[in-house]
């Protein structure tokens, strides 16, 4: 699995010009699920965004996590983030996950984050969305994990 971290102060995702997901202060997460990704990858990347520290201090380090700091997630599936674009001018997504192996590990991720006590909010699965998003800092992080022999 591959997830790029956004830290935002808002963000929101659309289908069809009407918001299904939004948030405040938190991470917008972009997931894509490799054709390799199992449901111990995705607990593992759910444990580790949910314990980053990337929100500043007191002395402006990044030094408090999420739960700290009352924030929130919103979790965009993105099989795109798997594609390979080393030949010709046309991405290929043969490293992407089937939709129906994606959708499953999608929902045990945000499961997972769930279980970390954290509140989520999320895209519809498998549609066209506007996701729209304040970035804080900058900061974007891109976290991946694969299983053995990828």
């Amino acid at each position: 699995m591959k997830i790029v971290l956004q830290k935002v102060k808002k963000a929101s995702v659309s289908v069809d010009e009407k918001i299904v997901g939004t948030i405040g202060k938190g991470y917008c997460l972009l997931v894509g699920v490799h054709k390799s990704s199992t449901k111990e990858d995705a607990k593992y990347l759910a444990k580790k965004i949910a314990e980053a520290r990337l929100f500043e201090d007191e002395n402006e380090k990044l030094n408090l996590g999420l739960k700290d700091v009352g924030g929130s997630i919103l979790s965009v599936s993105q099989f795109t983030l798997y594609a390979d674009t080393k030949k010709g001018k046309r991405p290929s997504f043969t490293n992407a996950a089937t939709a129906e192996k994606a959708k499953e590990l999608y929902e045990v991720f945000n499961g997972y984050l769930r279980e970390e006590g954290i509140d989520v909010e999320t895209g519809i699965f498998q549609t066209m969305m506007e996701v729209n998003i304040v970035n804080d800092g900058p900061v974007t992080i891109i976290y991946e994990k694969l299983s053995a022999g990828n």
